[in-house]
C-alpha cells in the first residue's frame, strides 16, 4: 500500500488509488497529455478498500492530492517545453514551404517563450519534491514497521507549495496568460506571508525576467526585435495590421522592393510602439518609452545608410575639430566647451563597441540578481538610454553638421538672407504682377530664382544646392485612372502641404523644398519642414507686400517729378497737379501707415522671434548633449 502511495505521490495510479478522469474512458472520454487541466483534485482513494481506518484514509486522500497538483504541473511543464511542433515541419522540402509551416503550427499551438522558463522553474521545484519522495522510500525501506507519519513529515513543505503553484498555472492555461501579463501574475503572487512560497515565486519569475532580459538585449545592445510570438512590450507597428495569410514568398517580396533607407526612417517613425498588454505593472511608461528610445537609436546607429560615409581629407578633419566645440554659428556669444569625440571613429563605429559591452555588463548584472530590483533596473535603463542619446547626438550634431543645416533653414525658409530674397523679388517682379500660368508657374519663377543665387549666394555655401523652389498647380482637375489617382494620394500624403488655405494672390503659393540626407531625416522631419514651410510662406507675402509699398511710393514720386519738370519747361503753375496731389494725399497716408505696420511686424517677426529664438536654441545644443532634448527643444 506505501507503494502505491508512493507511485500517487508521482502522478502515477493504480488499484488503491485511482484518478476520477481516466475511469471516464469507458464514457469515451480519453485522458490524455493535452487534455485540460482541472479545476480539482480527481485522484481518490478506492472505495472498495475496507482495511485501512477512517483516520488513515483521510491522511491518504489528503496526501494523494500531492500527486495530483504534482502530476498536473509536470504536464504543464512538459506541455509548455514540448518543441514536438517544430520538429514535426521540418522534414518540408521548400525553405518558404517550411517557414509557412512553422508559422501557421506556431498560431495554432501558441507557443510561448515566457512559459517554456516559467516550465524550466517548476521543472526545478518538481525535481526536489522527486527527491523527497525518494528520500521517503529509502527510509520506509529502513524501517522495521514503516508508518504513514514518515510520509507526511517527509512532504510537509509541500503542502504550502503546490496549491498555490497550481493556481497558477490554472489561472495561466484557463486565460491564456502569455508575456508580460505571465510576469504581472507572478509579481501579484510573491506578495505573500509564506517565505517558502514566496522563494518559489520569485524563482519562478526569475526564470520569466531572464526571458525579458534577452528580449532587452537584443533590442538595447543590438536593435534587434527577438520576439517571435509577440509577448515583448515592444511591437512592430505593422504587427497588428499584418495579414496572417500573407505567404513568406509575398513579404520577402516587400522587403525586397522597400530601401534600406526607407526601412530605417519608417522604424525610427513609426516602425515601433509599446504594446500596453504586454508592459509588467511595475515597470512604468516612462522606463518603458526610454527602453524604445534606446532600442531604436541602436538601431539607427548599427545601421547607418550606405549614403551616408564620412570623409578623410583634411577639410573634413578641420570641420571636426572646429565641431568639437559644437559653437557653430554662435561664435563668441559662449564660450568654449570641449566636447568629447572620438574622431577615429568610422561610419560603421557609431556606436563603439566598448559601450556595447558596457550595456551588456549592466544587463548581466540585472541577470544575475536574485530578485528583481526596481531602482537597480530604472538605473541600468537610465544610463543606456543617456548613452544611446549621447551617440545619437554626436552622430546628428557633430557629424552631420546638424548647426549648418539649422542656418540654412534659418537662411533660406526664415529669410535670414534677405539681399538674395530681395534680388529675387526684384527678378520676379514683372512676372508676378501677371497671375501664375497654371502648367508653367514653376519653370517661369526658376529664371529669377537662378539669377538672384548668382548675383548673391558664394560658393562657399554648400546647403543651398538642397534648396529647391516649388510653385505647386492649383484648381486644375486632373483626370487620370484611379491606380495613377492613388499613387498621387500616397505621394502627397508624405509631402508639406504647400497650396494656402485661403489665397488672393496665385504666387501666395510659392515654397521651397529642402533636401535631408540620412541621417538628419530623425531631426527634420516632414511635419518640421511643413511648419518651416508654412513661416516662409508667410514671411515672403510679408516681404512682397512691403516691397510693393516701396515701388508703389517710388513710382508715384517718378511721376510727380517727371510732371513738375515738364511744368517747369512748359511755363505752367502745375495748379492741377497740385490739386491731384491734394486729392490723393489720403490715399497715400494710409499707404505710410500700411508700409509702417509692415516694417515693424517684420522687424518683430525677425529680431524679437527668431532672432531672439535662434540664440535660446543655440544655447541648448551648446548645452545639451541628448538628441531627444535637443528635438523638444527645437520643437520649442
Amino acid at each position: 500500500m506505501l507503494h502505491e502511495l508512493l507511485l500517487a505521490l508521482l502522478g502515477f495510479t493504480g488499484d488503491l488509488i485511482v484518478d476520477e478522469r481516466e475511469q471516464r474512458k469507458t464514457l469515451g472520454l480519453a485522458f490524455n497529455s493535452d487534455s485540460p487541466l482541472s479545476d480539482e483534485c480527481t485522484f481518490k482513494l478506492a472505495p472498495d478498500i475496507s482495511f485501512i481506518e477512517p483516520s488513515e484514509r483521510d491522511l491518504i486522500e489528503r496526501l494523494i492530492k500531492l500527486g495530483f497538483y504534482y502530476r498536473e504541473l509536470d504536464r504543464f511543464a512538459k506541455k509548455s517545453r514540448n518543441l514536438s511542433w517544430i520538429r514535426s515541419v521540418v522534414t518540408s522540402v521548400h525553405p518558404l514551404e517550411r517557414a509557412d509551416e512553422l508559422s501557421k503550427q506556431s498560431r495554432e499551438k501558441k507557443p510561448s517563450v515566457y512559459r517554456r522558463a516559467i516550465a524550466n522553474g517548476i521543472g526545478e521545484i518538481l525535481s526536489v519534491y522527486r527527491s523527497a519522495v525518494l528520500q521517503i522510500e529509502q527510509k520506509l525501506l529502513a524501517e522495521t514497521t514503516p508508518i504513514l507519519a514518515t510520509v507526511t513529515q517527509g512532504l510537509n513543505k509541500f503542502f504550502v507549495l503546490f496549491p498555490p503553484l497550481y493556481e497558477v498555472i490554472l489561472e495561466i492555461e484557463r486565460d491564456d496568460i502569455r508575456g508580460g501579463q505571465l510576469l504581472n501574475v507572478l509579481n501579484k503572487r510573491c506578495h505573500c506571508g509564506v517565505p517558502e512560497l514566496r522563494t518559489c515565486l520569485q524563482r519562478l519569475l526569475w526564470h520569466g525576467h531572464q526571458v525579458m532580459y534577452n528580449q532587452l538585449a537584443a533590442w538595447i545592445v543590438y536593435g534587434i526585435l527577438q520576439d517571435p510570438h509577440g509577448e515583448f512590450f515592444i511591437k512592430r507597428q505593422e504587427d497588428g495590421d499584418l495579414d496572417h495569410r500573407s505567404s513568406q514568398e509575398e513579404i520577402s517580396e516587400k522587403l525586397a522592393r522597400t530601401s534600406v533607407h526607407e526601412t530605417s526612417l519608417t522604424d525610427w517613425h513609426s516602425g515601433f510602439h509599446i504594446s500596453l498588454d504586454m508592459l509588467p505593472d511595475y515597470i512604468s511608461m516612462r522606463l518603458g518609452e526610454s527602453i524604445l528610445f534606446a532600442g531604436k537609436a541602436i538601431r539607427v546607429l548599427r545601421n547607418p545608410s550606405p549614403a551616408f560615409q564620412f570623409q578623410k581629407d583634411k577639410s573634413f578633419q578641420q570641420t571636426m575639430r572646429g565641431s568639437q566645440r559644437i559653437r557653430g554659428f554662435m561664435h563668441s556669444d559662449f564660450p568654449e566647451r570641449e566636447t568629447e569625440i572620438d574622431t577615429d571613429l568610422t561610419g560603421g563605429e557609431l556606436l563603439p563597441q566598448s559601450e556595447a559591452d558596457k550595456i551588456e555588463a549592466m544587463l548581466k548584472e540585472l541577470k544575475e540578481s536574485s530578485e528583481f530590483h526596481k531602482r537597480s533596473f530604472e538605473c541600468t535603463v537610465d544610463s543606456v538610454r543617456a548613452i544611446a542619446a549621447s551617440h545619437l547626438w554626436q552622430l546628428v550634431v557633430v557629424r552631420a553638421d546638424l548647426n549648418g543645416h539649422l542656418k540654412a533653414l534659418k537662411d533660406y525658409f526664415l529669410l535670414e538672407k534677405g539681399d538674395f530674397f530681395q534680388c529675387f523679388l526684384e527678378e520676379s517682379r514683372p512676372l508676378m504682377r501677371l497671375p501664375p500660368r497654371q502648367s508653367t508657374g514653376e519653370s517661369d519663377l526658376m529664371v529669377p530664382f537662378q539669377l538672384a543665387a548668382t548675383k548673391t549666394i558664394a560658393e562657399e555655401d554648400k546647403y543651398f544646392s538642397r534648396v529647391s523652389l516649388r510653385m505647386p498647380s492649383f484648381g486644375v482637375t486632373v483626370r487620370s485612372s484611379q491606380a495613377e489617382l492613388a499613387r498621387s494620394k500616397a505621394s502627397l500624403a508624405g509631402k508639406a502641404n504647400y497650396t494656402s488655405d485661403t489665397s488672393v494672390d496665385g504666387w501666395d503659393a510659392i515654397a521651397l523644398e529642402y533636401s535631408v540626407d540620412w541621417p538628419m531625416q530623425l531631426f527634420f522631419t516632414q511635419e518640421v519642414l511643413s511648419k518651416y514651410l508654412k513661416v516662409f510662406q508667410y514671411l515672403i507675402r510679408l516681404k512682397r507686400t512691403q516691397m510693393e509699398l516701396e515701388k508703389s511710393w517710388a513710382s508715384v514720386m517718378h511721376q510727380d517729378h517727371v510732371e513738375s519738370a515738364q511744368h517747369r519747361k512748359d511755363g505752367t503753375n502745375g495748379s492741377t497737379s497740385q490739386q491731384r496731389r491734394q486729392g490723393i494725399r489720403p490715399m497715400w497716408r494710409v499707404r505710410e501707415h500700411m508700409a509702417f505696420l509692415i516694417r515693424n511686424l517684420q522687424f518683430y517677426i525677425q529680431v524679437d522671434v527668431i532672432e531672439s529664438q535662434w540664440k535660446v536654441l543655440q544655447t541648448h545644443i551648446h548645452d545639451s548633449q541628448d538628441f531627444t532634448e535637443l528635438v523638444g527643444f527645437h520643437q520649442e
